[in-house]
């Protein structure tokens, strides 16, 4: 089959781990042509390109900055996005006949680009994948109002861009449930749970080589050598509560039984970085760390012991962070401080793999710090990397797409 994949995550290499490489690379490795669409910001310098990676086609496509950069600038680019991608299919990719046509959100601004790809492939199958629930999540965090116009707009656009696929893929129960409940127009034939997942890599470390090398990292990067370290990794912005997580850091912050570590960047990264500037260096649990690549990432990960995730208390839409994969796959239990709509922390709970609290009251979550550190940690950690091996791979979600084909 032949098969294009829409999306905003710029992808130059199929070869690096990603949710979305790992699916593609699995339908490359599965004897299927994939042609990914990608944007290639201006910020770069380089002009719309179509290259081959490791065996699929990857279509560079110039747009604005519509990362890291300011809410003008991210704005035009993504309404401009819809555009300039069906443009550089038509020129690069005209001649092509595609049978699945595949797209996540954000942005649910490919409507038309989706509805021209489905004009010239009738026979083809579109399938959203869907990892963002906007403009609700945008109202919920107070980004703007539920009656503004952009709202209005955007909201009308997420509809028609329901409307256009064949099939919606959701993250959790908890999204499917909530995609049927407030749009009451889609078939519920139509959606069903195709969740993030990754391609596993198993470490063949025998004991002491992992604690050999747990203690390399550390002390590479400035850590405690002993003792439990929490660690969160990703965005550190509106969604996900930063104010909420300094309140928990500060409650914890002269811990002696364990130490946090917070990697990423964001825009709220400041705000921890200007809490950590007030703090007195001396007996202070608690780093901060730039953005790192995923292979120093990873690696940091597996020197680590808990995972935490966080999310803004005030979402009504269910959430599904992908950086609960890493965890899983280094058998790390996890705590989940998110909103009381997400289902990730009951399914952590539900599995024996972590624990949950809603990200309210930062008592609840040292209760739950607490909690983490009597508990038998190795045994949740295995219990989590069983689950992931069930539910989370790449192979899960490739057959979930791949049974509305009769191959």
């Amino acid at each position: 089959m032949n098969i294009i994949f829409l999306t905003l995550v710029v992808i130059t290499d199929i070869e690096e781990r990603g949710i979305y490489q790992d699916l593609m690379r699995k339908f490359r490795d599965s004897g299927h042509q994939v042609y990914i669409v990608t944007p290639s910001e201006r910020r770069l310098g380089h002009s719309t390109c179509l290259v081959e990676s490791h065996g699929v086609h990857i279509l560079n496509v110039k747009t604005l900055n519509i990362q890291r950069t300011n809410i003008i600038e991210k704005g035009v680019g993504t309404l401009l996005i819809e555009r300039q991608f069906k443009a550089a299919i038509k020129k690069y990719l005209g001649d092509v006949r595609f049978d699945l046509i595949t797209y996540s959100t954000p942005p649910i601004t490919f409507t038309n680009v989706v509805k021209y790809l489905k004009q010239s492939n009738p026979q083809a199958v579109s399938y959203l994948q869907l990892k963002d629930i906007f403009p609700q999540n945008a109202v919920d965090i107070g980004l703007f109002g539920e009656k503004s116009l952009f709202h209005w707009y955007f909201r009308r656009k997420e509809v028609e861009l329901y409307r256009n696929s064949d099939y919606i893929g959701c993250m959790s129960p908890a999204n499917v449930e909530f995609l049927l409940k407030h749009n009451p127009g889609i078939e519920a034939d139509k959606v069903e749970v195709a969740p993030n997942a990754t391609q596993l890599v198993e470490h063949a470390y025998a004991p002491r080589q992992q604690e050999m090398e747990r203690r390399l990292v550390r002390t590479k990067y400035n850590l405690p050598t002993d003792g439990t370290i929490f660690i969160y990794g990703g965005n550190l912005g509106k969604p996900q509560g930063i104010d909420y997580l300094i309140q928990c850091l500060n409650a914890n912050k002269c811990r002696q039984d364990c130490f946090f570590l917070i990697i990423g960047s964001g825009t709220d990264y400041h705000k921890v970085e200007d809490w950590i500037a007030k703090q007195s260096a001396e007996h202070l649990s608690v780093r901060l760390m730039c953005e790192l690549s995923k292979e120093d990432y990873t690696m940091l990960v597996r020197a680590c012991d808990v995972g935490l995730i966080f999310l803004d208390h005030r979402f009504t839409i269910p959430n599904f962070p992908s950086r609960l994969l890493p965890y899983l796959e280094q058998k790390m239990p996890v705590i989940c401080a998110t909103d009381p709509c997400t289902d990730i922390g009951k399914i952590a709970e539900a599995n024996g793999f972590g624990f949950w609290c809603e990200s309210v009251r930062p008592e609840d979550f040292t209760r739950l710090v607490d909690k983490m550190l009597a508990a038998d940690r190795k045994q949740m950690g295995e219990r989590g990397y069983q689950f992931l091996k069930d539910h989370y791979l790449v192979e899960h979600t490739y057959n979930v797409i791949m049974q509305h084909f009769h191959v």
